[in-house]
């Protein structure tokens, strides 16, 4: 996401020729997104965007069963009386 966002402001400069960036190649500037290409075929290559969805979801079960079971505890405690 960074480099996606690298790349739009490099290309933007480049379009508007601000700053230093109006003097530099294409393939400088257009070089962030090749290299989100990239990226995103090494994390789906080697599971990293499942793995980080998994644990994603694994967390947000955990937070479920915690406020299940405080949920639970409250009402045991509150018939208990």
């Amino acid at each position: 996401m960074y480099l996606l966002l690298l790349g739009l402001v490099l290309l933007l400069m480049k379009y508007f020729a601000l700053g230093p960036l109006a003097d530099w190649s294409w393939w400088w500037v257009l070089s962030p997104f090749a290299l989100a290409v990239l990226w995103w075929l090494w994390a789906d290559t080697f599971g990293y965007t499942k793995r980080k969805a998994m644990e994603r979801e694994n967390q947000r079960i955990k937070e479920r069963r915690a406020r299940t079971k405080s949920a639970l505890d409250a009402n045991y405690q509150q018939k208990k009386r």
